[in-house]
């Protein structure tokens, strides 16, 4: 009997989750801490990926410990910022200060993403209300009437049907989810793309978060190596070698440093990230809702994509859990988690726009060009309050939500 053939093996729960990221790995350990059955598919065996969103702001840790689950996370392998810095043209500047943030910790976290999400999955695994379906991708979705009513996947062993009260699509910016309900975001023009690329670190380096002069440059620590973002504008890498020498060139003016480690570096080394800013102007159906970057894409700036995720599943879990246990939420009710969380979104992708403008603007000054450091950089240097703001912005977000099902 071939593949198209073959019954589908068919599960009911109350919720569905397709994606088993931030959002929906947050999502499912908290819907089952809260007594509804849920089920979570990710079409990946594993977590690993390469260049995926690794800062776990305050705002999270703190859920992390209102779930009994920051310690834990602690002992995992990561660094700890509790300053946003910037080099520009050799001058140190400190961008936002977590110093005084009304959290049980003071600095972002970076820390492997896969390791994050092994943390929330094994937690998920302890509940009994909890299914973690590996290498099972959503393939459609199952209505009654005009009401969604669950998903067809495709797993390691066949066709899936998964019933369930709710579908909650959590599987990135290209959601199969949203896809298949018909829900198509609306885009922000953009301006920027990302290099992305490992350069070793060398005994107990350390360098700023951000640099910027001749171009602009994100290094983060990762241990015994750097993952270092080249920013530049939309559409115009050309993969060839004489494009990779200019990046290397330029690189090296920003950051002289890494020079002789950019001499090895290889086109094979450098992955092309295509940003993208978009966003659902609605959220849900009937019986289905899109949460994280399947409802809103972020830019990479900022690192705020994860967090913002996170702050949306908690949202859903506490407005959501008790309609869950009883019976199907409405579209009203789902429209409740759109209103709570459209706001944050809306206003941070406001922002990362309004962010290109600056940032793009050193890709256009040359070698030579000696532009003194820029007004707000020079407030920011004399005065601590502005710090502090972008401190408490950055590390706990617009509406930062707290878990109520423990």
């Amino acid at each position: 009997m071939d593949d198209t053939t073959r019954r589908p093996e068919r599960l009911t729960a109350d919720c569905v989750i397709a994606g088993g990221g931030p959002a929906g790995l947050m999502l499912g350990l908290l819907l089952a801490r809260a007594g509804v059955d849920t089920i979570v598919l990710e079409k990946h065996a594993d977590f690993l990926r390469d260049f995926r969103g690794d800062t776990i702001h305050p705002s999270t840790q703190d859920a992390l410990a209102e779930l009994g689950l920051l310690d834990e996370f602690l002992r995992l392998p990561h660094a700890d910022m509790s300053q946003v810095g910037l080099r520009y043209r050799g001058q140190d500047v400190v961008l936002a200060d977590f110093s005084r943030l009304p959290t049980r910790r003071h600095a972002i976290a970076f820390m492997p993403q896969h390791h994050f999400l092994d943390l929330l999955a094994s937690a998920s695994a302890r509940e009994p209300r909890h299914r973690l379906l590996r290498r099972t991708r959503v393939t459609g979705l199952i209505h009654d009437g005009e009401r969604v009513a669950g998903v067809r996947a495709e797993g390691p062993d066949g066709p899936v049907e998964v019933r369930a009260r709710l579908v909650v699509g959590c599987d990135g910016r290209d959601s199969d989810v949203r896809r298949a309900a018909g829900l198509v975001p609306r885009r922000t023009r953009n301006a920027m793309d990302v290099l992305w690329f490992r350069l070793p670190r060398i005994g107990d380096e350390r360098l700023p978060l951000f640099h910027a002069g001749d171009g602009a440059l994100v290094v983060i620590d990762r241990g015994d190596f750097f993952q270092v973002a080249h920013i530049i504008r939309a559409g115009t890498w050309d993969p060839t070698p004489d494009a990779l020498d200019r990046m290397r060139e330029r690189v090296a003016r920003l950051t002289p440093t890494l020079a002789e480690r950019m001499a090895a570096l290889t086109l094979n080394d450098v992955k092309l990230l295509t940003v993208r800013i978009e966003r659902l102007r609605r959220w849900y159906r009937d019986g289905l809702l899109c949460i994280g970057d399947a409802a809103h894409a972020m830019s990479p700036a900022g690192g705020v994509g994860v967090n913002l995720a996170i702050q949306d599943a908690i949202a859903t879990a506490n407005l959501l859990a008790p309609l869950l246990r009883r019976g199907r939420p409405t579209p009203a009710a789902l429209a409740r988690v759109q209103r709570r969380r459209a706001f944050p979104a809306a206003a941070v992708q406001l922002v990362q726009s309004a962010m290109q403008r600056p940032m793009l603007s050193h890709l256009d000054r040359g070698p030579g060009s000696r532009a003194g450091l820029p007004l707000a950089l020079r407030i920011l240097r004399r005065v601590p309050l502005p710090r502090h703001v972008l401190g408490r912005l950055i590390g706990l977000g617009l509406r930062p939500e707290h878990v109520r099902q423990r």
